[in-house]
């Protein structure tokens, strides 16, 4: 197991203090969440009692094969607690998310939970939002127009950079939605509820990466050991 991984797993099994009998629990997507789930099969093996609401297909799959119980948000459409992971952590909790391409999932899921715990190896704490570029859920209905509409609402804040289709391969990444995702490489991003607005304005974006406003509880894992932050 690298560094990194052992990290994970760590922040992971911190998180399982917040994880009480017969919650409702919604899973996020990444190699920390799958970090999390691994260690939470565990404690599902020695009797602890959850339902978890994952959101995507991928982490569906693991928790099929780890014997966690799961049910669709549709069945449990209210949940105590969502575990997931980020790709970026400012110190106003604030983040970015959807390196994994299931940002409107979590963000759903995330919604729809009395408590938000993000997970992560302490890398992932940074001063100023934007130096992992930005996922954009698009349709994929008007994908130009709605690209160059990204573009001038972004110029319209100061912000400029590449923005580039998602690939899976040869192929644009589909998400489980069906949509196409646009990585936008911003920079520092200074005014992080601004851009939400102006994304949201634009009538192609489905969703976007930016988390204001939701997690309630970082954990972050380091070789010094673990931090909590809380909002």
């Amino acid at each position: 197991m690298t560094d990194t991984a052992k990290l994970k797993t760590m922040a992971g099994e911190a998180a399982l203090a917040h994880v009480e009998d017969g919650m409702r629990l919604g899973i996020g997507t990444g190699s920390t969440a799958e970090a999390f789930v691994r260690v939470l099969a565990d404690r599902v093996r020695d009797g602890l009692k959850i339902v978890g609401v994952t959101t995507s297909t991928r982490t569906e799959a693991l928790c099929a094969e780890l014997g966690v119980p799961t049910a669709t948000l549709e069945e449990v459409p209210e949940l105590d607690l969502t575990v997931d992971g980020a790709d970026e952590i400012d110190g106003s909790l604030r983040l970015i998310k959807g390196g994994g391409g299931a940002l409107l999932r979590e963000k759903i899921v995330a919604a729809a939970s009395e408590r938000f715990l993000i997970i992560a190896d302490a890398s992932k704490k940074v001063e100023m939002l934007g130096a992992f570029p930005l996922p954009i859920e698009i349709n994929g209905f008007g994908m130009i127009a709605t690209y160059l509409a990204i573009r001038k609402a972004a110029a319209g804040l100061g912000l400029e950079g590449d923005m580039i289709l998602r690939r899976s391969g040869d192929e644009p990444f589909i998400t489980d939605n069906g949509h196409l995702i646009l990585d936008a490489s911003f920079g520092r991003i200074g005014d992080p509820e601004a851009l939400s607005q102006a994304l949201f304005a634009v009538p192609g974006v489905v969703e976007h990466g930016l988390f204001l406003g939701m997690a309630s509880t970082v954990i972050l894992a380091s070789t010094d050991g673990i931090e909590t932050l809380e909002a």
